[in-house]
């Protein structure tokens, strides 16, 4: 996307009113994109721009296929005051930026857009040079990244690894090269002027809006907070709103990014890097030198005894047994902090290294965590462990984090984001509850704002068909997995494959689909088998393609026309009640008098299954049936709540509707 000067860049007070831009037989009526006037569109746009103008807060439900990103980008346009806009995922981050945008610009005149990521995104220029100068190298696969990285640089504006074609996602040499801030030379750094960065911040002041993603603004958002709100902590320009995209995300992002995380990893990455830097030197020629890498190799190896130490088990587990912990294992902790302690003093000592302050921030940022997460008394934080195995069959490594997740984010937003910013607008399509908003807002502690819910411009009842088979068990049941492997097969043989089954846990997916994978005649693609847009662009190119997914299926996923034509859903998405945060957080709910079921865990799956289905009908052409093989919507009480809270769905119980569906495509 071309850069905009300021010379020529289109003034708020020139661009066309919300009427004429989206009005039949206005500006977005003569433009190119397929046009037919929505009423709920424009209704939208009017509510965000009175919101931004009076700095209030809004929460909109805008139901897919209403467009409801021109509805709040023309008016963050027309405020005259910088607003960043957030969304849920860099792919819909890249929408905006590569397709909405031109879009925009192409009716209006040139804009004044920045986009901007999380550093780990964008290349150091000072870290590929030291590199270059002391090549530490694993492999033929290694210097081969190395090189490509090397001539891409010499060529790219914007340093951002997603233009390097083939680099792997998760590139250890890339690791030890991008931007992020723990390493960061900062103005000291003698390629500043030239830092990719910089040069990101720059644009950011000079932009009327800037793009981001949520990591990206609760990363901001925390790190302001840590340096307590001094102005120039984070990377994000001030603004005067926010508008934050598919807001359904928001309180497992904020949790995330204002709880403590500590890995093992964490430890033996310092370790390398301390002991690169020594060699890049004289080597271990002084005293200094010498002590520095004796405290690294000590330092690797009690974190090792450490991690080894933690309560034994796989996947998230709750870590409350931290008094006993230190009792009976606090001198291998202590022995970690200690070394810490010392190698805070030793790398104090060392002069004219370009890397020691950034390495000594590590080493301080890393001793604060491990004691947070070890001796702290906070009633607002729940503390767990992790255990992740990663890489192929022949080469694993296993990860263990040691977290503390907030239990309640309500007043930290309040505190943080809504009395900070004047006016702050959250948008999605899956944010109500039988109507209501009362769930996102006690969840997000959002008690003054103005609501808006705008209806889907698509004809569900002509559309959409849920199909709710009778001859279902509970989903606890032992013949369970049994009777879904038949409806599924048989719903499949109707729409001839050309569908998404979505499934709540990772074993129920693997059991389906060893049922299934004999039985079917059609193409399946498994979640975990490939990178998740890789199964994505094949299910598209694929006739009659079906696909197996779990949680990262259920939302941001955009297949449009007869390729998608069935989702089916496994069972009503209730979070785990044993994870440790769920349970905390219901445990919370709970002795406030609350009742963690229907305040929590309904709503929070109504959500979920509202996101899910929407991965259906994406256009006004599509035409499909949703199916839920969960009788529990029938059967239980609760039920009531989620078909209240789905579209006006045509629902049926009767196999033969299925048939006659499709019969009428």
């Amino acid at each position: 996307m071309p850069e905009t000067s300021v010379q020529n860049r289109v003034e708020p007070a020139t661009l066309p009113t919300l009427h004429a831009f989206f009005a039949p037989g206005g500006i977005l009526a003569n433009s190119p994109l397929p046009y037919e006037y929505r009423p709920g569109q424009l209704e939208m746009a009017r509510s965000v721009e009175r919101a931004l103008e009076e700095s209030r807060h809004l929460i909109v439900e805008a139901g897919t296929g209403t467009g409801k990103t021109l509805a709040y980008l023309l008016p963050a346009l027309r405020t005259g005051r910088r607003v960043i806009i957030s969304t849920g995922t860099k792919a819909l981050q890249d929408q905006l930026y590569f397709r909405d945008i031109p879009f925009l610009e192409s009716l209006l005149g040139p804009l004044r857009v920045c986009y901007m990521k999380g550093r780990a995104n964008y290349l150091c220029r000072h870290k590929l040079v030291t590199l270059n100068a002391h090549p530490i190298l694993s492999g033929l696969e290694e210097i081969d990244q190395f090189h490509q990285i090397a001539e891409w640089e010499k060529t790219t504006e914007t340093g951002d690894r997603a233009e390097i074609a083939g680099l792997p996602e998760s590139s250890p040499l890339w690791s030890r090269l991008d931007a992020r801030s723990e390493a960061c030379l900062g103005s000291t750094c003698p390629d500043y002027q030239r830092c990719f960065v910089t040069e990101m911040r720059r644009k950011a002041q000079e932009s009327d809006i800037v793009i981001v993603n949520h990591h990206l603004f609760f990363a901001d958002l925390a790190v302001r907070q840590q340096a307590g709100g001094a102005p120039d902590a984070g990377v994000l320009p001030e603004a005067g709103a926010v508008i934050f995209d598919e807001a359904h995300e928001l309180e497992e992002v904020a949790s995330s990014y204002f709880g403590i995380s500590v890995s093992n990893l964490r430890f033996e990455d310092l370790s390398r890097d301390i002991e690169a830097m020594l060699k890049k030197g004289d080597g271990y020629a002084n005293a200094i030198n010498t002590a520095i890498l004796v405290s690294s190799q000590q330092l690797r190896d009690r974190a090792r005894m450490f991690f080894s130490q933690l309560p034994a088990g796989d996947g998230r587990q709750p870590f409350d047994n931290r008094e006993e912990f230190l009792e009976t294992r606090g001198d291998i902790y202590l022995s970690v902090k200690n070394t810490l302690i010392r190698l805070e003093s030793e790398l104090d000592q060392l002069r004219g290294v370009d890397e020691a302050p950034g390495l000594r921030k590590r080493v301080t940022n890393l001793r604060v965590e491990l004691e947070f997460l070890l001796e702290s008394t906070s009633g607002n934080m729940v503390y767990w462990l992790e255990r992740r195995v990663s890489g192929g069959l022949h080469k694993q490594s296993r990860t263990t984090f040691l977290q503390a997740t907030p239990i309640d984010v309500s007043g930290l937003l309040d505190d943080q984001l809504f009395q900070r910013f004047p006016s702050v607008v959250l948008t999605s399509a899956t944010l109500t509850v039988q109507g209501s908003f009362e769930h996102i807002r006690r969840r997000l502690g959002l008690a003054d704002a103005r609501e808006l819910v705008v209806p889907s411009h698509f004809r569900y009842q002509d559309q959409a068909l849920l199909y709710l088979p009778p001859e279902m068990p509970d989903p606890r049941a032992p013949n369970y997995p049994e009777a879904a492997a038949r409806c599924i097969q048989r719903v499949l043989e109707i729409t001839r494959g050309r569908a998404f089954c979505l499934f709540t846990s990772y074993s129920q997916m693997r059991d389906l689909y060893e049922r299934l994978a004999s039985v079917l005649d059609y193409p399946i693609l498994l979640h975990g088998t490939a990178p998740r847009n890789t199964l994505l662009q094949h299910f598209r190119d694929t006739p009659n393609a079906v696909l197996f997914g779990t949680a990262s299926f259920w939302q941001g996923v955009d297949v449009q026309g007869e390729a998608l034509s069935c989702v089916i859903i496994d069972r009503l998405p209730f979070a785990v009640p044993n994870d440790p945060v769920v349970a905390a957080r219901m445990k919370f709910i709970e002795e406030a008098g609350g009742n963690p079921f229907f305040d929590y865990q309904v709503p929070s799956a109504v959500i979920s299954l509202k996101q899910g289905f929407g991965r259906l009908i994406r256009s006004l052409e599509d035409r499909g049936v949703l199916v839920l093989l969960d009788p529990r919507i029938r059967q239980k009480r609760y039920g009531q709540t989620f078909l209240e809270s789905l579209p006006p769905y045509r629902v049926t119980g009767t196999i033969t509707d299925v048939q006659a569906f499709f019969r009428a495509s």
